[in-house]
């Protein structure tokens, strides 16, 4: 395992996210697979563990803690997280210390070795930056009582916002986590905010590595040109290995959904193999297509506020499916399986989705292409007719 220095810690290079866990077939994390994982990760020296208050409709807290607490405390660092952007949006207003209070029992523990102010953007900024809140203050109240050990936060903010959040709060937190690839180094400015964390003295911690799996499978001439230049590597190390090309990341986050996928992070984990001058020119043009397509990341932070309850990430993938071209039947099953009142055009373009994306898409407007992309499209009931009917002219 590659370890990087933070203070005067030891931090495993990579980072188990607990985002995207895995789930048996009535949508429950799957324990046992997690605790598989969690054992892999443990063996093979990775100490850092993150969780936040939504992820998994909150029983994500849960299942890390539970996993975790076979192995000594001292022995590994729970990173937890204060959904105060939930708060702008109105979709369900929390308190820092009952927020706070209820993580330490869903997680098992007594502190929280690191703790964020969770998704500073532009419009999370209204509560975060609001004095009379006192947010900021709670949470450095509980560090001084050794309840929290090292305090930051996650920003999906531009540039500028993250340059005024700094401005106001910068002294008081220690480290930041962005959201940092190879596609988000230019679409997302993210080397701006490098460069402005640099100038602040923040170490910066890195979410979203392969972008919510979307930078780890590619169509098969992609793969196969990247293959020819790392035949032992797979599609999702490129990625990480794009991170060691960039000096600042500490700890890299990985949301893995599988004992396999913890497997071959740890194997790139193992050793530095930064990228040369050809493979990272060959990642940008990839990048360069990528642009055509939706970056949605499945945050579901935009489905919290729904008032028609669209399962908005289910539908971009859709639409990203239709927009590059092929097969398109399975995509159109899954469209029509949806059901009435679930589909792209009950969309009331309301705006909320667009204000909680952190990634800046404008949801309505994707809504409405997606029925256009749709609208161009064989329905399942089509295409299950034109099935039957060229069976029956077979069998004559």
């Amino acid at each position: 395992m590659i370890y990087k220095t933070f203070q005067d810690l030891k931090l495993s290079s990579l980072g188990f996210g607990t985002m995207r866990l895995p789930c048996l077939e009535d949508g429950s994390i799957d324990q046992a697979e997690v605790d598989r994982m969690v054992d892999l990760a443990m063996q093979q020296g990775i100490n850092y563990f993150d969780t936040a208050y939504p992820y998994h409709g909150g029983n994500s807290e849960i299942a890390i803690g539970k996993s975790l607490s076979r192995y000594p405390r001292e022995s590994w660092y729970l990173a937890d997280k204060f959904p105060g952007h939930q708060n702008v949006h109105g979709v369900k207003p929390m308190m820092p210390a009952d927020v706070f209070e209820d993580q330490l029992k869903k997680c098992g523990v007594e502190y929280f070795d690191f703790y964020l102010l969770h998704n500073v953007n532009e419009n999370s900024m209204a509560y975060y930056c609001n004095p009379e809140n006192h947010c900021l203050d709670y949470f450095l109240e509980q560090k001084a009582k050794g309840r929290i050990r090292h305090l930051g936060f996650s920003c999906h903010a531009g540039p500028e916002a993250l340059k005024q959040f700094l401005d106001q709060y910068g002294d008081k937190l220690e480290f930041c986590q962005i959201q940092l690839n190879y596609l988000d180094w230019t679409m997302q400015r993210a080397d701006e905010k490098c460069r402005i964390l640099k100038e602040a003295g923040l170490p910066v911690w890195v979410m979203e590595s392969v972008r919510g799996g979307k930078l780890a499978s590619f169509p098969a001439e992609t793969e196969a040109r990247m293959k020819a230049l790392r035949p032992d590597e797979s599609i999702a190390a490129w990625a990480f290995r794009w991170l060691q090309t960039v000096p600042q990341p500490t700890v890299s986050l990985s949301g893995m959904s599988s004992s396999a996928q913890m497997v071959d992070n740890l194997r790139t984990f193992s050793e530095l193999k930064p990228l040369n001058e050809e493979e990272i020119a060959l990642l940008q043009e990839i990048a360069r297509d990528l642009t055509r397509a939706i970056p949605c990341t499945g945050c579901r932070y935009c489905c919290a506020g729904c008032p028609i309850q669209l399962d908005i990430p289910n539908l971009m993938s859709m639409a990203n499916d239709l927009m590059l071209g092929g097969t398109s039947i399975n995509t159109m099953m899954r469209y029509t399986a949806l059901g009435d009142g679930h589909r792209a055009d009950s969309c009331i373009a309301c705006g909320q989705c667009r204000e909680a994306c952190p990634q800046k898409i404008d949801v309505p407007a994707q809504m409405e292409h997606l029925v256009e992309l749709v609208s161009k499209q064989k329905t399942w009931e089509e295409v299950c007719r034109e099935r039957a009917e060229a069976a029956a002219k077979a069998s004559k």
